[in-house]
């Protein structure tokens, strides 16, 4: 009796150890949506040691092999990853940054200081040149920020005039004698950053009329053919001036708006990168799977102004944002990069692939060295941290059609409070593939999926996994390569049935043909 009543204590403690999970993956006739590659856009910003000391050595580094000035070594990583976008030269800085400072011979730039981050003095050796001409090397369409807030209407439409037109002009003239005689040819132009913020402190009114003037003025100078321009979003749920801006600027205007969110626990009390506990994990992912609320609400209010879906939801600014690193500049907001970043990244995705009917455009915040980032270096060091490898896995995705997924999960509980443990999305790429991405964020649960397949008949199943010992582990100069993908075997079909085992804190991407 005594056994008998232990073998019942363990198999109880074993049913305890997962939730039961089950979805339904539903692959159509004929599917409409497709899965923007836009949406694994990324960030760079004049802040800490993102361009300077990320990106940009100099032209004269003997150290760290570059391409004019730009690391090799960065620009490998960044294919591997196919960045679709890279997003340049703010956030906040954009407003005091004016583009005519960093052209021309390097020594005669002016320097400039860096009021928003830091404090810091720039030479402006990394300008409108340098950086157009790395997204060549990196094979990725530039997304160039105008300065709205501190800057006029004419320079803007010069900048758009010196990148873009081939013909005749003072500032194609200007961008030939600095060295460029074919234009860049830029679609994405971001009229002015956070303008409820360190953009200008602007009303929604305000701003909607403000952009309306410069919108006009940014001509595509018959070269892109389809310019997109893209407005000052809202904060997180600031549901009014997303509706005020929809209200106020026609739809000849404008392609895109943006959103901003970031995971953040307390802005007074951010917590570490690192060291964190189980309920400051706990808070910022739900955070973190707010975003899928945000993009519902938003894309609601969209919808009721452009019931097309002309208008992209872009969600320009997202990411797990701590405090930085003990020792470093606060101003440069240099922070580590754990499992708990990759929980973040990977169920973040999952969200905008499942709503690429509205959300097309999005970029991590920030590539290199700052917040969420996916490469970190220091001198002539360089990592990949969890979010790039999640971006990696995920990549997949990019273009690819989109498939219902339908998640119904168990949860993951602390205390009285409560999430959804599981969440995933999927696709099939232009050669039949299917793949379907799986987050399960529960720290201490394993979670088992019930997959039901409603429209195709699959022959094999493999996969790739991200998981670690710790959610507080994450790669260091010292041990690069603690946390990798590897080989998933967790995963079993059967028919039109789909079987999964999910690891606790795990990013699953499967491949099935």
């Amino acid at each position: 009796m005594k056994n008998t009543i232990t073998i019942f204590l363990l198999l109880l403690s074993s049913l305890g150890s997962y939730g039961q999970t089950t979805a339904t993956l539903t692959v159509p006739a004929k599917a409409e949506v497709t899965i923007s590659r836009h949406i694994y856009g990324h960030f760079a910003e004049h802040l800490g040691r993102c361009i300077y000391g990320g990106f940009y050595v100099g032209e004269n580094n003997t150290k760290i092999p570059h391409t004019a000035g730009v690391r090799n070594d960065v620009v490998a990583a960044l294919k591997k990853l196919k960045i679709p976008n890279l997003r340049w030269p703010g956030g906040c800085f954009a407003d005091t940054y004016h583009w005519k400072d960093g052209i021309g011979p390097k020594d005669q730039r002016p320097s400039i200081v860096n009021n928003w981050w830091g404090g810091v003095t720039e030479n402006n050796s990394f300008g409108t040149h340098d950086f157009l001409n790395m997204c060549e090397l990196l094979g990725t369409e530039p997304y160039l920020a105008g300065n709205v807030g501190s800057g006029l209407v004419q320079e803007l439409a010069d900048w758009v005039q010196y990148v873009n037109f081939a013909g005749v002009s003072p500032m194609s003239d200007l961008r030939r004698k600095n060295g460029r005689d074919k234009p860049w040819k830029v679609k994405y132009w971001g009229i002015g950053n956070e303008a409820w913020g360190c953009g200008g402190n602007m009303t929604a009114d305000y701003y909607a009329n403000e952009y309306r003037k410069y919108a006009t003025f940014v001509s595509d100078w018959g070269n892109t053919g389809n310019l997109f321009r893209i407005a000052s979003g809202a904060s997180s749920s600031d549901y009014t001036w997303t509706e005020t801006l929809m209200k106020i600027i026609p739809k000849n205007l404008i392609e895109g708006i943006a959103l901003h969110h970031y995971s953040v626990i307390n802005w007074e009390k951010k917590g570490p990168a690192v060291g964190f506990s189980e309920q400051q994990y706990f808070s910022t992912m739900k955070q973190a799977l707010f975003m899928e609320e945000l993009i519902q609400k938003h894309s609601a209010i969209m919808d009721k102004y452009d019931p097309e879906k002309k208008i992209a939801l872009v969600v320009d600014e997202w990411g797990g944002w701590y405090e930085v690193e003990p020792g470093t500049n606060p101003g440069f907001l240099y922070q580590q990069n754990t499992m708990r970043d990759a929980m973040i990244a990977g169920s973040t995705l999952n969200i905008f692939n499942n709503h690429a009917d509205r959300v097309r455009m999005a970029n991590l915040a920030q590539a290199i060295n700052v917040l969420q980032a996916v490469i970190l270096t220091d001198e002539e060091k360089m990592l990949l941290t969890p979010t790039y490898h999640v971006m990696e896995m995920y990549n997949v995705h990019q273009d690819a059609t989109f498939l219902p997924l339908t998640v119904k999960s168990t949860n993951y509980t602390l205390g009285t409070e409560k999430l959804t443990a599981v969440n995933g999305s999927a696709s099939r790429d232009k050669n039949g593939i299917t793949h379907i991405s799986l987050v399960n964020i529960d720290p201490k649960n394993k979670q088992e999926i019930s997959i039901a397949i409603d429209g195709a008949n699959y022959k094999s199943v493999t996969g790739r996994i991200l998981a670690s010992k710790a959610l507080q582990d994450h790669n260091t100069f010292e041990k690069p390569n603690l946390i990798t993908p590897t080989t998933f075997k967790g995963a079993k079909l059967k028919g039109n049935s789909l079987k999964v085992e999910l690891p606790p804190f795990s990013v699953v991407v499967l491949e099935m043909k």
